[in-house]
């Protein structure tokens, strides 16, 4: 988190002000006399249920409320839990004091559930010698767990370990198997799908910073702290947009704000995606041998034409969404092994521009461990070279976070790879800003716990990263939003060959209709 978390981090992206400052201004009691160096009763075993203030821990409300803290049955493992709940509201803390920690940074991760809608709910490294850190609870109305980390750096040898609620009645909070223990974690891409960006500014797209100033979008983004730029590639769309020519631009204009580049090559004139791989009109007739070369070609030109203005590109996606393989039917995960060959072709040309380059796999297949594994384990099998797992992952479509984490960590391991989820977006309105319906439009393609609202899509976007940071062995890279400055604007619409079309995203832009910067935009510069 590169240790930029601060205590108004959630203060500044959520709808909770008032009451998150009533709950920060609470002080804590003096910490216990006989404070340990090392976290103790971490799964809470050691009470068994109904035990207030477990072994080794403490609890405080200036609201009297401690009997909403207690231990009971149902643990993440083992027989018990910490919970947080009562029959009315109720502020609770419950709380270790550790001293004579050698100075350093520490990560608490701990495993949690929650029933979401509380004022607060989060996990908190105060007392550390700077600044307090913290990291919310995203809400598990589906009552499956997920692990959470937080980061500090200690520089007075002790540190504070706190668990928070501040919550209306009958919310609950669960936590469990805590650790506490030097060493660090982040996210080193944190970035943003501006492909559609030129395109809207040509039709007249304009932006605001959050405080109403009129600015670059991506200089806008940047100074949330953005740092990666991610773009598209066609071969010859109908639109002239996210070609060669367009994207060197956009790469020059992103290297200038100090951001990073992912290029995502889609093999084709237009959308690449699970549902079509439709192949270039220039390539339509060529056949598989013929296409590896093409891929090669494609993928040298593109590649080699940025490094060559000085605009090399950090990490490269061989295809866009390829569920079911790309350049069909050629290509198809039917015959896996021609996919392979067209899959390295791309890899071995983008290594030979620089083998610094990271090469990702990308597919839409956030929360499926049955097919992600299915398809990288054929990958693997076939030899095909590559250096990141990216999956898309949105929860409107593909499941609860647990599913996502399950499959991040799994893969991770699986592979010995780092994963990057490399699209992720949320709505802040089901309004609609244009002539087409959008993507997600009702009430019921919501996930549970997040509203369309400015403050629930910055919740989505921060526990998405959250799942992401706590991925096992700091391999979890990072999280990209999609699409994050395509904006409602006439003539800038989804499809390259009717410039009539609207773009169904506008509602899960991070500007919103007025064209200023949503709070969503700050977790860029928080994780």
């Amino acid at each position: 988190m590169h240790d930029i978390r601060s205590t108004t981090r959630t203060l500044l992206r959520t709808a909770a002000l008032p009451a998150l400052g009533a709950l920060l201004l609470t002080a804590l009691p003096a910490p216990a006399a006989h404070a340990a160096s090392t976290l103790a009763n971490t799964g809470f075993e050691a009470d068994g249920t109904g035990t207030a203030t477990p072994s080794g821990w403490s609890t405080y409300s200036a609201a009297g409320n401690n009997n909403a803290s207690y231990t009971e049955a149902g643990g993440h493992s083992g027989g018990y839990r910490l919970s947080h709940w009562s029959s009315s509201a109720y502020k609770v803390q419950t709380y270790q004091y550790l001293s004579g920690l050698a100075n350093g940074t520490y990560t608490l991760s701990a495993w949690v559930r929650s029933s979401g809608g509380q004022n607060a709910a989060y996990l908190a490294l105060r007392d550390c010698g700077g600044a307090e850190q913290r990291t919310d609870l995203p809400p598990t109305p589906n009552g499956t767990w997920i692990r959470l980390v937080t980061s500090v750096t200690v520089t007075s040898g002790q540190c504070t370990i706190s668990l928070n609620s501040d919550a209306h009645a009958g919310e609950w909070a669960n936590l469990d198997d805590l650790t506490f223990a030097k060493g660090g974690t982040g996210l080193a891409i944190k970035g943003g799908d501006v492909s559609t960006l030129a395109k809207n500014e040509a039709f007249g797209a304009t932006y605001r910073s959050a405080t109403g100033t009129s600015g670059d979008a991506l200089a806008i983004l940047r100074a949330s702290g953005m740092n990666y730029a991610r773009l598209k590639v066609w071969v010859n769309p109908a639109d002239g947009y996210n070609t060669k020519a367009k994207v060197l631009a956009m790469a020059k204009r992103a290297k200038a704000q100090g951001m990073k580049l992912l290029i995502d090559f889609h093999y084709s004139d237009s959308w690449a995606d699970p549902g079509k791989q439709t192949k270039p009109a220039a390539w339509a007739g060529h056949d598989y041998s013929r296409l590896k070369q093409d891929v090669y070609d494609h993928t040298y030109d593109v590649l080699g034409a940025l490094k060559s203005q000085g605009t090399t590109a950090d990490m490269v996606q061989i295809g866009n969404e390829i569920n079911g393989g790309m350049l069909w039917p050629e290509g198809s995960t039917s015959n896996f092994s021609q996919l392979a060959g067209l899959l390295t072709s791309g890899a071995n040309a983008a290594k030979a521009v620089s083998s610094d380059t990271k090469v990702a796999l990308h597919l839409a297949k956030g929360g499926d461990n049955g097919g992600t594994r299915w398809w990288f384990d054929q990958a693997v099998a076939q030899k095909v070279p590559f250096d990141v797992i990216a999956l898309s992952y949105y929860g409107y479509w593909h499941g609860p976070l647990s599913d996502l984490q399950a499959n991040l960590d799994d893969v991770a391991a699986r592979y010995g790879k780092p994963v990057l989820v490399a699209e992720t977006a949320y709505a802040h309105t089901l309004a609609n800003d244009d002539g087409l319906a959008n993507n997600v439009a009702t009430a019921d393609q919501l996930v549970d716990g997040y509203s369309a609202t400015p403050a629930g899509q910055a919740a989505n976007l921060r526990d998405v990263m959250n799942v992401v940071e706590a991925v096992p062995g700091g391999r979890g890279l990072g999280v990209v939003y999609w699409e994050p400055a395509w904006t409602a604007v006439k003539g800038s619409g989804w499809d390259p060959t009717d410039p009539n079309s609207g773009n169904a995203w506008e509602n899960q832009a991070l500007f919103d209709y007025g064209d200023k910067a949503l709070p969503a935009m700050d977790w860029f510069g928080h994780r």
